[in-house]
């Protein structure tokens, strides 16, 4: 006969799974924004270049993705000089689609 399963363990086993990555996800992006000199915005401009990258066009998040890969590759240097030229608009933009991508897991 087979032993039952124990669905209160398991679920509450996956809710601290979730939280675990949900707060390791958090502490990636934090760590983002300094690598990527983003730190030294304000508050309200970091909010403002990420909520503009969330409403930007599919070729700039490309050009952006391509930025963020050169970033993480070693080409940090040339990729946050390209960062400068955008406004701050390409690192805030590497945050978010590296996040929603899951490379910032794998970097």
């Amino acid at each position: 006969m087979r032993k039952p399963r124990d669905f209160d363990a398991e679920l509450q086993a996956l809710t601290d799974k979730a939280k675990a990555l949900k707060t390791k996800k958090q502490s990636q992006l934090g760590e983002l924004v300094t690598a990527t000199g983003a730190d030294a915005l304000s508050i309200e401009q970091l909010a403002g270049a990420l909520l503009d990258a969330v409403r930007s066009d599919a070729s700039r998040k490309e050009a952006w993705r391509k930025s963020g890969a050169a970033f993480f590759r070693g080409d940090g240097a040339r990729a946050r000089k390209g960062a400068g030229r955008n406004a701050g608009g390409a690192s805030a933009s590497g945050a978010g689609s590296q996040s929603s991508s899951g490379e910032t897991g794998a970097a």
